[in-house]
């Protein structure tokens, strides 16, 4: 190729001389014809690389069967390597074209080397990219934060191309260079001070799996409360019930407290923990009458036969005098109620009975007599599972009347001052 630049510089020189053209424009003359061969000689095996190459490696990914080579097509990767054919024939030419400026020829070699450092750390960025979409189709990776793991590789190899062209311009070598920033680490550190931080903070989120893409989060101090859309290397994105989307920085995660709803999604099973505030006024031993009454009850009635059995024993054992019900053991309302709220649980075919189940007194208060109910619902949607806590609650604030209970309400309640 070098000789066929010379016979032609040869030739036109000749030509142009004879018809009595200067030696200077002579040269500048050929420079333009060589550039023009160039473009034509980049052009070509530009346009050759990409309608053969490129679009063989296209039918074979096509025809292949699998998902992620596709992917490599969608992000181009294919296309950015066929740029380093041109910049091969520049690397190559520059010497014969530029064989009268001989100046200009490092400047060219320079240009040459920093452009291939580029488009060879574009074609790897690009790859990373496909390689983290393919991560979102394989269930393993799904909840992990691959794109902080991308983005912190995109800024070493952004580092790593500023420092290779700089060393390229300087004509020094990138390892010398580097030590030589080592100088500048305190300054790095305040102006990547976000990036590291998170940075630390996705390595403790991924491996103390903190949090995963899909979690429901909780972030009061935030105003969060919905579902993680995406982890970044500086920031999470949850989109809260509201469809509102709230962007978190990645370490406030590790600094500050969070709830992750994960557990209750994994374990089948959504806790329902409230309370009736009963009356105090209102709560008071049964009368036989009563007692009778309320064995008409079916989730009552071996509760009472069983329990009054075991008072009987008791009281006459101990020998107490029943003409007052302070003496001994008696049922009361309250503990009836207790019961026959713990049958109408189990009863309940959209609660776990295999998880804890229970209904309590918690301490009075001044506003009365707390019955808290703890159980865990079977459905853990939002919508059914308010539909299941709503009917039990209106099923015992509507039975508390048939135990002469009143739930205490403040200030408008009957007693509620």
């Amino acid at each position: 190729m070098t000789n066929e630049f010379m016979n032609l510089d040869i030739w036109v020189q000749n030509f142009l001389t004879a018809r009595g053209l200067g030696l200077e424009m002579t040269h500048y003359v050929l420079l333009g014809i060589h550039l023009m061969i160039l473009l034509v000689v980049c052009l070509l095996g530009n346009f050759v690389t990409r309608k053969f190459i490129v679009q063989g490696i296209r039918k074979f990914i096509k025809n292949s069967k699998n998902d992620w080579d596709d992917i490599l097509l969608e992000k181009k990767v294919f296309h950015s390597l066929s740029t380093l054919v041109p910049l091969i024939f520049i690397q190559y030419l520059s010497v014969p074209i530029l064989s009268n400026f001989p100046s200009l020829i490092p400047f060219v070699h320079i240009a040459v080397k920093v452009l291939l450092v580029w488009v060879i750390a574009s074609v790897i960025i690009k790859t990373l990219k496909a390689l983290e979409e393919v991560s979102t189709r394989i269930t393993y990776f799904k909840d992990k934060p691959i794109s902080s793991y991308v983005q912190l590789a995109n800024i070493m190899i952004y580092v790593v191309v500023a420092i290779l062209v700089f060393a390229t311009i300087m004509d020094r070598d990138p390892v010398a260079l580097l030590g030589a920033l080592g100088a500048l680490t305190a300054v790095l550190m305040l102006v990547f001070k976000d990036t590291i931080l998170g940075l630390v903070a996705s390595i403790q989120l991924s491996s103390h799996d903190m949090v995963r893409v899909g979690d429901w989060v909780s972030m009061p101090k935030y105003g969060t409360d919905g579902d993680v859309l995406e982890i970044t290397l500086n920031t999470v994105k949850v989109q809260n019930w509201d469809n509102t989307i709230s962007t978190i920085p990645t370490y406030a995660f590790i600094s500050d407290s969070f709830k992750n709803w994960r557990g209750m999604t994994d374990s089948g099973a959504r806790r329902i923990k409230r309370s009736l505030n009963i009356n105090m006024t209102s709560i008071k031993f049964c009368t036989d009458k009563e007692i009778a009454h309320y064995k008409n009850i079916e989730l009552l009635k071996n509760h009472i036969d069983s329990i009054q059995n075991e008072i009987a024993i008791h009281n006459d054992i101990n020998e107490h005098d029943k003409s007052s019900l302070l003496n001994g053991r008696n049922l009361t309302n309250i503990g009836l109620f207790r019961e026959y709220a713990l049958q109408y649980l189990m009863a309940n075919e959209h609660l776990r009975t295999d998880l804890t189940l229970m209904v309590r007194q918690l301490e009075p208060t001044e506003n009365g007599l707390p019955i808290e109910i703890y159980c865990f619902s079977k459905n853990i949607a939002w919508v059914e599972y308010e539909a299941i806590q709503a009917d039990i609650f209106d099923h015992l604030l509507s039975s508390t009347s048939n135990f002469d209970l009143e739930i205490f309400q403040n200030p408008t309640g009957k007693y509620g001052g």
